[in-house]
């Protein structure tokens, strides 16, 4: 898995993708937390990578779940440009 020319929304699928090395592939509509690929755990990292690749700083008190729920809404709401 190279990262050295890949798009911000396939850095963030390749992050969750070597988490769950069962998978290899995610569609842009899937639910990543109802399906368990983002816990508890690694919220807060792959919110911290989402903010490091679309540049823009996220306040965790105010983000709205529904933002980050699945690789599309992440596209619309911090990578579009």
């Amino acid at each position: 898995m190279t990262q050295q020319t890949t798009t911000p929304i396939n850095r963030i699928k390749e992050w969750i993708l070597a988490k769950h090395e069962d998978r290899v592939e995610l569609a842009a509509d899937e639910d990543l937390i109802d399906n368990r690929l983002v816990d508890s755990l690694s919220f807060v990292e792959f919110v911290f990578l989402i903010s490091e690749v679309s540049g823009i700083e996220i306040d965790m008190d105010t983000l709205d779940i529904g933002e980050v729920r699945t690789l599309s809404a992440i596209q619309k709401h911090f990578l579009a440009a």
